[in-house]
């Protein structure tokens, strides 16, 4: 029979961290930005001794530290964090199952086994063998379930859910215990009467639809199902956007000062997407003011943005940025994560209507010139009322079709 296997490493970061200091086993660890809770940055990840603190992801390392006095902080390495999740997914591929990578710390597996739970064992028993990791392994009939299974199993575990078990496991939870559905959009939904994944499987799709739109609300109602994808294919992971940010030590306060922030981040990231040579298709930039409130805004390029083009591309008017009021801007989507759900997202509000007053471009543009217009129009849509302690701009990629789905 055909199962879908999801592993996720347990504590990744702060493993990797362990292990290259074996002496930190059993200490409560963070790790994030340069590793100096006195400096701003946020916690990348935490040991579960540090967790047992309440200390999670996305936290300020200052808030880590008033939380865990104890904790080692330490400056996160992505070089090392990537080559020990390649030796993790070679490992993985010496066994009889399709690999499907789906970020640093995860894959799926496809296989054709009568013994999901023999073979899930195995998963854990190589990649502690030759990593010195420990990993939780989902096992489903789609990848839904299979990620989903992967929470019940972590840490160090195996679980198995299935569409006959699904609702009777997942019922009575909260519509956010499904992958891709945050904060925001249990408020919304509980503004319709919806609490559990139950009532939201049983909604009306018409209901669902007029809340959240033609797309977004009956795909609510097939996750609410654990109706997904169930391909799994060895492609190599590709990478969704490309992002740089940047923390600043002392609040912003002066606008200029956010507008060439927005500028030098834009350039970056046009450095990263004309080295990938993908096109681009949406800019988001986002914001944190102070004291810790985050915000995204996002907007779709006209047409997709080729780095493959760059020098043909003939100058075009551009919008002139308005001083005018902008809308109230929306607070942006838990992170991740990482990791996406198994469909579409809106990642910030679509750019508002009205035509903008026109000035001409230079005859020729750059990826950089067109990613820095793109992202310092979406800046003007941001109230500035309070200072800013985080600036980041994000390009997301055309996606290429999507796989099939089972409903």
């Amino acid at each position: 029979m055909d199962w879908v296997l999801h592993v996720d490493l347990d504590q990744f970061i702060a493993a990797v961290e362990i292990a290259r200091h074996p002496e930190l086993q059993g200490e409560p660890v963070v790790v994030g930005g340069k590793g100096d809770p006195a400096q701003r940055g946020v916690v990348a990840t935490a040991s579960y001794e540090a967790r047992a603190f309440g200390v999670h992801s996305g936290m300020p390392l200052r808030t880590a530290q008033r939380k865990c006095p104890d904790a080692i902080f330490l400056p996160s390495d992505s070089p090392a964090y990537e080559e020990v999740s390649e030796r993790v997914m070679a490992a993985l591929r010496e066994l009889p199952v399709v690999v499907e990578v789906a970020g640093w710390d995860e894959a799926f597996l496809g296989a054709d086994t009568d013994d999901p739970e023999g073979l899930a064992q195995r998963v854990r028993d190589i990649v502690r063998e030759r990593c010195g990791l420990e990993s939780s392994v989902g096992i489903g009939d789609n990848k839904l379930r299979a990620k989903t299974a992967t929470g019940f199993a972590k840490p160090g575990g195996i679980h198995r859910l299935t569409q006959e078990d699904w609702l009777p496991v997942m019922a009575h939870r909260p519509p956010d215990a499904l992958w891709g559905i945050g904060s925001r959009t249990m408020g919304k939904l509980a503004e319709l009467g919806i609490t559990t994944v139950g009532e939201l499987a049983a909604a009306d799709r018409d209901r669902l639809a007029a809340r959240f739109g033609p797309t977004m609300g009956p795909f609510f109602r097939v996750l609410a199902h654990g109706w997904g994808d169930r391909e799994v294919t060895a492609t190599p992971y590709v990478a969704k956007s490309r992002s740089r940010e940047t923390t600043f030590q002392e609040n912003l306060t002066d606008r200029d000062a956010a507008d060439a922030a927005v500028r030098e981040l834009a350039r970056r990231v046009a450095d990263d997407v004309t080295a990938e040579g993908r096109p681009v298709a949406r800019v988001a930039v986002k914001v944190r003011f102070a004291p810790f409130l985050t915000r995204t805004r996002s907007t779709t390029l006209p047409e997709p943005l080729d780095p493959a083009t760059e020098g043909e591309r003939p100058g075009e008017e551009e919008p002139r940025r308005s001083e005018a009021e902008s809308p109230e801007p929306r607070e942006s989507p838990r992170s991740p994560q990482p990791e996406q759900p198994p469909g579409p997202e809106s990642l910030g509000e679509p750019e508002p209507p009205g035509v903008p007053e026109l000035r001409a471009k230079p005859e020729r543009t750059t990826v950089g010139d067109e990613l820095e217009r793109a992202a310092l129009a979406v800046l003007d849509r941001f109230e500035f009322d309070r200072p800013v302690r985080l600036l980041g701009v994000r390009a997301e990629f055309v996606e290429p079709p999507a796989a099939g789905r089972e409903e």
